[in-house]
């Protein structure tokens, strides 16, 4: 099993969450956004859109960070990742969309560099842009997890809603995102990332990360 990626990735943060999670053993091959080497054409092959992460497992390939853990937790289903109850996978996967659909597109990388190129932003009007937006969906899943969380994102296990919300923490973090108005969701990120497998996801511990 190949996980394409890269450490500050936040799709292929999850990714790497779930595995942990898991216990699942994989090989890394790391592709730097910043360069562009994930539009290299081998690359392209794998993953047509040029983004990670992609999962090579049995001669195939797995794209999108949400049918990637989907697929682990139905080829591994132990410990599960998903409730048991209907409407609990139904509102783990509403927060998961909140966060890679409705939240995570707008703040990207690529994202940055058409308000550059296209727009003429600065790099204030950029970081301006990234918390808005990032707080706007945070706001969204507070209301979710302090309704359905009881320790973890929802419920009192982790679920793929932590695969989403830790990732979704770090990079409010990394943007300077007030992150007070939103006290269930970080004391629900604060268990996630006290458990051994979501720190050896952690970007910083990943073998391409930038030195500290």
């Amino acid at each position: 099993m190949i996980l394409h990626g890269y450490w500050r990735s936040g799709a292929a943060y999850r990714v790497r969450i779930a595995l942990a999670l898991k216990g699942v053993g994989y090989d890394q091959v790391n592709h730097d956004l910043r360069t562009g080497a994930q539009k290299a054409a081998d690359y392209a092959k794998l993953n047509p859109l040029k983004l990670v992460p992609a999962l090579e497992v049995d001669g195939q390939v797995l794209t999108q960070s949400s049918a990637i853990i989907e697929w682990l937790d139905e080829r591994f289903p132990h410990p599960p990742l998903l409730p048991a109850d209907a409407f609990g996978r139904a509102a783990v996967r509403a927060l998961v969309a909140t966060i890679a659909g409705d939240t995570h597109p707008l703040h990207n990388l690529r994202v940055h560099q058409a308000l550059r190129e296209r727009f003429g932003a600065d790099e204030a009007a950029i970081a301006d842009w990234n918390r808005h937006w990032i707080a706007t969906g945070l706001a969204a899943v507070e209301a979710a997890v302090a309704r359905d969380g009881r320790g973890f994102a929802y419920g009192d296990a982790p679920t793929i809603a932590d695969c989403y919300t830790v990732p979704a923490l770090y990079s409010a973090h990394r943007f300077g995102v007030d992150l007070a108005p939103y006290p269930a969701l970080v004391a629900a990120g604060d268990a996630a990332a006290a458990l051994p497998a979501v720190q050896a996801a952690h970007p910083s511990r990943q073998p391409d990360a930038d030195p500290q």
